[in-house]
């Protein structure tokens, strides 16, 4: 067989990857069917919405037959929230998530598994859905549910409360919703805005918990050139190791820590790589020397849950993206590996469980 034939491509291991990720969707989709059937008919929205800070009631829009929420609408400390959370329509209703551009990469995914959008950060992206069935539709951000990102979709005489019921209840619960609120917000996060003042790509902690690694850049576009580093704040759980990749732009950077604690090289050449592990909980704040003045900083904060879990699932696979899906994706892969042998063994051979055969690609050309 010749080897440059195009009919015949070398299966390597990151297509396998591709092709096991298309047939979790399918998996998934088969399953999507029945739950959509099983929409969910809780009536206490309350406790759904506990962290939520822009909640304040199911507000309604039965009668239109489009109805449009907006995605990373300001909310829980950032643009980290759905506008409005919660929304009452008719059966038949088509909702459209329109995307602000705002709090880095969001997406939609229902509590129930009936629907999910793909994870994106661009304005404008779009994405939407059809509600036939009467019921609640529960839904959140996948990336910062933990800060209070969440939504509902009410359809037709579903339970949830109206935004007159919640108003009542918002008054005799005023000091409550303040603590949950404030729990929402993360550990250290009180005085960042003071020290992201004149830094004008923060938008708020971009929430990467439970990664073993996460990678940010220096010299990203803000503060008038690449004088940035993207994102400009992160929290990660303790354990976390964080990467600076250099751009190349913007001329000699460096990473100092405000208290001392890791200080890297001063930096022009793009790919330079500097790295930290966070070890303790808490706020790190540093910047880049030449450039502090122009509003060159960045933060790091370190949460108390343990790190890791999901890049250790994604580490055989050596793909930084599936590192940064982490267990969002491969809880539904690893259900449609258990369903399908033939995804199973699949799985075995890309992590080097195959036997003899581990590692090689296919297909195999034919011995003389």
């Amino acid at each position: 067989m010749n080897p440059n034939d195009t009919t015949s491509p070398t299966l390597g291991r990151r297509t396998v990857l591709r092709l096991l990720g298309g047939a979790a969707v399918s998996a998934t989709a088969l399953g999507s069917a029945a739950d959509a059937a099983r929409a969910q008919s809780g009536t206490d929205l309350d406790s759904w919405f506990a962290q939520t800070s822009n909640y304040d009631g199911v507000v309604d829009k039965t009668g239109s037959s489009t109805v449009t929420v907006t995605v990373g609408a300001e909310a829980n400390g950032g643009a980290f929230g759905f506008g409005p959370a919660g929304v009452r329509v008719d059966p038949g209703t088509t909702v459209v998530w329109e995307w602000s551009g705002k709090g880095g990469s969001h997406n939609v995914a229902a509590e129930d598994g009936s629907f999910e959008s793909d994870l994106v950060g661009d304005a404008g992206h779009t994405f939407e859905r059809t509600f036939d069935a009467a019921g609640v539709y529960k839904y959140v951000c996948t990336p910062h549910e933990t800060l209070g990102m969440k939504g509902a979709i009410v359809v037709g005489d579903a339970g949830g409360a109206t935004a007159t019921e919640a108003a009542d209840s918002t008054d005799s619960d005023a000091e409550n919703e303040s603590e949950a609120a404030t729990d929402s917000a993360g550990e250290g996060d009180a005085d960042l805005d003071a020290w992201f003042e004149d830094t004008s790509n923060f938008d708020g902690v971009e929430a990467q918990t439970g990664l073993q690694r996460v990678t940010v850049d220096v010299g990203a576009q803000a503060n008038g050139g690449a004088f940035g580093f993207g994102p400009a704040a992160v929290r990660v759980s303790k354990g976390t190791t964080v990467a600076w990749t250099w751009t190349g732009e913007g001329g000699s950077h460096n990473v100092v820590a405000e208290d001392g604690s890791f200080e890297s090289d001063l930096v022009s050449a793009g790919d330079h790589t500097f790295e930290h592990t966070f070890e303790e909980a808490g706020t790190y704040t540093y910047a880049c020397t030449p450039h502090e003045t122009l509003g060159m900083k960045g933060a790091v904060v370190v949460t108390d849950d343990e790190g890791g879990s999901n890049a250790q699932v994604a580490e055989p696979f050596g793909d930084p993206e599936t590192e940064r899906l982490g267990g969002i994706a491969l809880a539904g892969t690893f259900g449609a590996m258990l369903a399908s042998p033939a995804l199973f063994g699949a799985f075995m051979w890309l992590t080097g469980e195959g036997g003899e055969s581990a590692g090689e690609t296919y297909p195999k050309e034919n011995s003389e």
